[in-house]
């Protein structure tokens, strides 16, 4: 399964990176395609394979994972500035990429590539209660506090989270979905959730950025090292404190390798912050994981 993951991954970001040159699609159908996932897929996902999770304490560590990488993140990026001298816009996306990673349009479709269907409801659980929180605050937080917003309050906050379509397919699936539905219902429920990997790989081929200045490749660099070996190195051994073994840990580990979240580098950007070196940290940071993703699973096998 994971060969013909792989190899849909590779057809389709070359096609998106075909049809952008040829300017064979509109101008915005990579935020279509993204949207499309967001509101269908994603949900359809939530709600095949959590209710399939067995809920206990082991899946707390899942949840903290996340935020104790992201204080790593705070840690080392803070650093990496104090030595490099990185500029305040750097520097704030650097947080928020590195801390934020696509846990959801690329992890659900990679970790079950790699990991097989049992391994997808602990991706969700990364995703749902680490990583999307993570963005909805942390997120936020950084991008007010270094474009010069003011700082979101706690009301808009719990809007932001309020509207996120995965969000309420979480609580349904985990509160009234049986985990055996009806076949027509599960059927097309899987249909919709393997469709995910197809469009996101087509929309990321579609809008992928690899251009950059001089003067940007070390700041990239930084941040590539960081996102895809340094926070999943940091990941093993916590999962190890935390309890985990087994599939748990694995997925623990290949979410925690995930490369940068496409939503949090449009934020930056959308705020002017380093818009070119966000947009590299995304498109060399899918390229890149389609090596590095492959070699975690070696290490943890």
């Amino acid at each position: 399964m994971a060969f013909d993951a792989f190899a849909l991954i590779l057809a389709m970001l070359g096609l998106g990176m075909l049809f952008a040159r040829l300017r064979a699609l509109p101008d915005n159908a990579a935020e279509t395609l993204n949207k499309v996932v967001l509101y269908v897929c994603l949900p359809a996902a939530v709600l095949t394979y959590v209710p399939r999770l067995q809920l206990d304490a082991s899946l707390l560590g899942l949840m903290a994972t996340p935020w104790l990488l992201m204080l790593a993140t705070w840690a080392l990026v803070s650093l990496a500035t104090r030595v490099f001298g990185f500029a305040r816009d750097v520097h704030a996306v650097l947080l928020i990429c590195v801390a934020l990673a696509n846990s959801s349009f690329i992890g659900y479709p990679m970790v079950r590539a790699l990991l097989g269907d049992a391994a997808l409801p602990y991706a969700v659980v990364y995703d749902q209660f680490g990583t999307f929180l993570l963005l909805s605050t942390f997120g936020l937080l950084v991008l007010a506090r270094y474009s010069g917003d003011r700082p979101p309050t706690a009301l808009q906050v719990l809007g932001r989270i309020s509207r996120f379509p995965p969000l309420w397919a979480l609580l349904f699936a985990l509160l009234l979905m049986p985990a055996q539905p009806p076949s027509w219902i599960g059927t097309a429920l899987k249909q919709l959730a393997d469709a995910m990997l197809p469009l996101v790989m087509l929309a990321v081929g579609l809008s992928i950025q690899l251009r950059l200045r001089r003067e940007e490749l070390r700041p990239l660099a930084v941040g590539l090292l960081l996102k895809l070996l340094v926070l999943p190195a940091l990941a093993l051994p916590l999962s190890w404190a935390l309890g985990m073994q087994g599939l748990m840990l694995k997925a623990n580990i290949l979410e925690s390798a995930m490369p940068t979240m496409i939503t949090a580098a449009a934020l930056a950007i959308s705020h002017r912050l380093a818009p070119r070196l966000a947009a590299a940290l995304v498109g060399y940071g899918i390229v890149l994981s389609l090596v590095t993703l492959p070699a975690w699973m070696w290490v943890l096998g």
